[in-house]
């Protein structure tokens, strides 16, 4: 009897009583999105079922799949979980584990900005970021980027782009917005770039970074390149002449602003993102006056 055929029955079974299948595919578990899925099962309960074959004659269940489900379930202190008992023969479990794991259409993430406000939505719950970010199992900088599409203001054509799938993510969606606003026409290019791809293709937020780092570099030679032979000892009004010393026009080391930009996942040079995310992050880390979302 194939798999299709068989009867599942659903039970709720106790965790010590099932065991994942050393013949598993799955040899990498990220144990830092294991924790997250351990809050969000502390929290919520396991969503989706295991799917376990019978009792064998030890009377422990073997998992068929949600091996990530049950650790998570363990990690996050469940005594017992949601499981359906179905037989499956050991030459169709791989096929079975491989089609669960595709999806093939069973799910579909909702898109980014409906993401963002349902997230937004369920933080706006909580009195801090602090506390919300805990709930949903990440952290107050993980909650700005989840949430930012909700607060951005996109202009009406990326807005359209980010909606029918054409952009990869909210946060290229805001790069992209960031960089219409430093060059209009090279946005607007890239802008119809995009809506020129085939369907199924999507512009991925490294190539909007890397026209925002290109002209964020051009920024600063043309900066670096202002004629200072034009100005002199007589040019200098009364006023300016306390900051003409060593410090006058002093800029942050670019090599460090870009480290710094890495860390904090950020485009290359963008020294006003970097000080903006370093404030953010500075509050948060003090607690002060719970910025609002």
């Amino acid at each position: 009897m194939t798999f299709k055929d068989t009867q599942p029955q659903f039970q709720m079974i106790d965790v010590t009583l099932i065991e994942p299948d050393r013949a598993s595919p799955r040899r990498q578990i990220d144990e830092a999105a294991l924790k997250g899925l351990a809050n969000s099962i502390r929290k919520t309960g396991l969503i989706h079922p295991l799917v376990v074959q019978p009792a064998n004659a030890s009377g422990r269940h073997v998992l068929i799949v949600g091996e990530r489900r049950w650790r998570a379930a363990v990690m996050a202190g469940e005594k017992t979980v949601p499981a359906l008992i179905r037989r499956c023969e050991a030459d169709e479990v791989l096929q079975v584990r491989v089609f669960e794991n595709l999806g093939l259409g069973l799910r579909a993430p909702l898109e980014p900005r409906d993401m963002a406000n349902a997230i937004q939505t369920i933080a706006e719950r909580f009195g801090s970021r602090e506390a919300a970010a805990e709930h949903l199992g990440g952290t107050p900088a993980w909650l700005r980027q989840a949430t930012a599409a909700a607060a951005a203001n996109l202009s009406p054509k990326i807005t359209a782009l980010l909606d029918s799938g054409k952009i990869s993510s909210t946060g290229a969606a805001i790069q992209l917005e960031k960089l219409a606003q430093k060059n209009e026409a090279k946005a607007e290019s890239l802008i119809g770039q995009i809506e020129q791809l085939p369907e199924g293709e999507k512009l991925v937020r490294k190539i909007v970074d890397r026209a925002l780092s290109e002209e964020g570099g051009r920024r600063r030679k043309k900066e670096e390149a202002l004629p200072a032979q034009n100005s002199s000892a007589s040019d200098t009004l009364p006023w300016e002449e306390a900051s003409a010393g060593p410090a006058a026009g002093r800029r942050i080391n670019p090599g460090k602003v870009r480290m710094v930009a890495e860390i904090l996942g950020l485009a290359d040079g963008d020294e006003d993102e970097v000080l903006a995310r370093l404030v953010d992050e500075f509050l948060a880390l003090k607690g002060s006056d719970n910025p609002p979302f």
